[in-house]
C-alpha cells in the first residue's frame, strides 16, 4: 500500500514536469523543429531540443529552490501522518490526480501560447505576402525568419514559463500535503 501511495505522489509531481514537456513539444512542433531532437537518457527516448532546454532550465530552477529538500520533507511528513502499516487509500488523492492530469494539458498550452500566437501571426503575414507577391520564396526566406522569430519569443518567455512551473510545483506540494494529512 505504501508503495502505491508513493507512486501516486510521484505521479502528481511528474504531472507538473509533463506540463513543461507539452509546452516545449507544442512550441517545437509549431516552429518546425521537431526533427531537431536528441536522445534523453532519463526517459529513454528522443526529445526535441526546445523541450530539453525548457526541462533542463526547470530542473536547475527546481534545484535552486531546494526541490530535493522539499521531497525529503514531504517523505518525512507522510511518515508522520501515515505510519507504516496503517495506510489506506483516500478518494481525495484520486480526485486530485484526476484534476491535475486534466489541468496538465491546459497548463502546457497556456505556457506555449505566446509562441504559438506569434508563429500564427507570422504564418498569416507570410500568407498575405505570398498572395500579393507570388515571386516571394517562402522556403528560402519565410521558414528561417519564422524560426528566428520563434527563438526570440522563446527566449523572452522562458522566465514566465519557469515562474509558472515554480508556482505549479509549490501548489502540487501543498495539495499533496493536504491530501495526505486528511488521509
Amino acid at each position: 500500500m505504501e508503495v502505491a501511495l508513493g507512486f501516486m505522489a510521484s505521479l502528481a509531481l511528474q504531472i507538473v514536469f509533463n506540463a513543461l514537456f507539452i509546452a516545449g513539444d507544442s512550441i517545437s512542433f509549431s516552429m518546425g523543429m521537431t526533427m531537431a531532437s536528441a536522445y534523453d537518457p532519463s526517459s529513454g527516448n528522443t526529445k526535441p531540443i526546445i523541450v530539453q532546454v525548457i526541462m533542463l532550465s526547470a530542473l536547475v530552477l527546481a534545484l535552486m529552490l531546494n526541490f530535493h529538500h522539499l521531497i525529503l520533507r514531504f517523505v518525512a511528513f507522510t511518515l508522520e501522518m501515515l505510519p507504516i502499516g496503517q495506510v489506506s487509500f483516500s478518494p481525495n488523492l484520486a480526485n486530485y490526480l484526476i484534476r491535475a492530469f486534466g489541468s496538465m494539458f491546459a497548463l502546457g498550452f497556456a505556457m506555449a501560447f505566446p509562441v504559438l500566437g506569434v508563429i500564427l501571426l507570422a504564418d498569416i503575414v507570410f500568407g498575405m505576402i505570398m498572395k500579393t507577391h507570388s515571386q516571394f520564396n517562402l522556403f528560402s526566406f519565410g521558414f528561417p525568419l519564422k524560426i528566428g522569430i520563434a527563438f526570440i519569443v522563446v527566449i523572452l518567455i522562458i522566465p514566465g514559463i519557469l515562474y509558472h512551473f515554480k508556482t505549479d510545483l509549490y501548489e502540487a506540494f501543498k495539495a499533496l500535503s493536504i491530501v495526505f494529512s486528511r488521509h
